[in-house]
């Protein structure tokens, strides 16, 4: 490590600390070798807690966990041989089966090691496969995860899940789905599990791993199912949009975000229903419009973000003639910004400066839109059935990931299990 003070970070500053330690960079870069001496997959003794009481086990569990950078600051489960057995009944994978390798510390995520912080965020064997379909999407290589850990903003990957695993495992589209939400927990523990991850597999401590300013924001990241019994005729599901699946197919989409706004978009009753559907589009428009230079990373392949939009909203706009195409086309043409307020708000430099040579080429577009085409962006048919808000969350994300998500066999077992555990599941049985 080369310690330096951050004036070099600053514009117009000097560089003469950075050019002191360029040796010290040479030799870092040129003469470090790995600790590591052997390839294959490291088997930790077992870490044993003793004390007078199993209350007193389970605290002096959790003040280990947190000295020693495992837990979140939030009280976890132990994971215990037989929870995490308990926890690997959700897939048919060996435990050792290796899902991808994460970034910055280069930890590696087996089926073991995601069941593990599963287990210590308190979840069930029936979130697994959504758990490890969503840990593979972020370690998609196309996604850069490794920028995501690294970054100084405030980056959180969001999950949408799509098929009938949504309901069976109690995940939530409706009110409150980004949570908390006690009648839908499966969001919260497979959110926060993928979140160990990020921080116990790939290093991403803040002010050491990840270099988030604010943070992430979110404890739980964002894992909600898309309600798809209110999707209009006509409008596929966010996973057929986006090619990750077929429509009934079990699958995830991950991209990420790196904030949220909600739009109030429901007028006051003076308006007809066609200016109050367009109006509220163009307060949308107004959010997308912003300067941001976040939209530069995904402009080519990824997504300028996800607009959350309850059923009742999507089915007004489509009983008034609104396609999910023709709603994603006015949102792109309505966002796009001028060329005054590219150079004004100095979005100009970071267009010019894309890594991507097809987007630094459209940085003197005059409106400059927020992404190359109107598919890119993310329609969701989600929330309560209430029509005053939408929700958009902005991404910094270099594409879309995903993929199905496969279930074990013994997948009809763990559903009845969970019934008898937690009650039957469907809206009729909700408090």
């Amino acid at each position: 490590m080369v310690v330096f003070p951050i004036d070099p970070f600053l514009v117009g500053s000097d560089l003469t600390p950075v050019e002191n330690a360029i040796d010290k960079f040479s030799e870092g870069l040129t003469d470090w070798r790995s600790a590591t001496t052997e390839t294959g997959l490291r088997q930790p003794s077992k870490v044993r807690i003793e004390a007078n009481g199993y209350e007193a086990a389970y605290d002096k569990m959790n003040r280990m966990f947190l000295t020693s950078t495992w837990g979140d600051g939030l009280p976890v489960n132990a994971p215990t041989d037989e929870r995490v057995d308990w926890i690997l009944k959700g897939t048919d994978l060996p435990r050792n089966h290796l899902v991808g390798k994460v970034m910055p510390r280069g930890g590696v995520a087996t089926v073991e090691t995601i069941a593990v912080s599963l287990a210590m965020a308190g979840g069930r064997p029936e979130y697994l496969p959504v758990l490890i379909a969503a840990t593979a999407g972020l370690l998609d290589p196309e996604l850069e995860h490794d920028k995501v850990q690294a970054t100084s903003g405030s980056t959180f990957p969001v999950v949408i899940v799509n098929g009938p695993i949504a309901q069976e495992i109690r995940l939530n589209s409706g009110f409150g789905l980004l949570g908390p939400d006690p009648q839908h927990p499966a969001g919260a523990s497979i959110g926060r599990a993928l979140r160990l991850i990020q921080q116990n597999v790939g290093g991403a401590l803040p002010g050491v791993g990840t270099m988030a300013i604010f943070g992430g924001m979110r404890y739980t990241n964002v894992v909600i199912a898309e309600d798809e019994e209110g999707l209009p005729d006509g409008w596929d599901p966010v996973s057929v949009d986006f090619g990750n699946a077929k429509r009934g197919e079990n699958a995830v989409t991950v991209y990420i975000a790196t904030g949220a706004s909600n739009v109030m978009r429901r007028g006051v009753g003076k308006e007809s229903q066609e200016d109050e559907a367009e109006q509220s589009l163009h307060r949308v428009a107004a959010y997308l419009g912003s300067p941001s230079g976040h939209y530069v990373n995904g402009y080519w392949n990824g997504t300028p973000g996800a607009l959350l939009m309850p059923r009742i909203v999507a089915k007004q706009l489509s009983d008034l003639g609104w396609t999910k195409e023709k709603i994603k086309s006015f949102l792109w043409e309505q966002s796009k910004i001028p060329q005054a307020d590219v150079k004004r708000t100095g979005l100009w430099q970071w267009i010019d400066d894309a890594s991507d040579s097809r987007t630094a080429a459209t940085a003197d577009d005059d409106p400059w839109s927020i992404c190359r085409e109107p598919s890119q962006i993310m329609l969701t048919v989600a929330g309560g059935a209430h029509p005053t808000h939408n929700f958009w969350m902005q991404a910094w994300s270099k594409t879309v990931a995903g993929g199905k998500i496969d279930l074990p066999s013994g997948w009809a077992g763990l559903i009845a299990e969970a019934e008898e555990d937690l009650g039957p599941s469907g809206e009729m049985c909700l408090i």
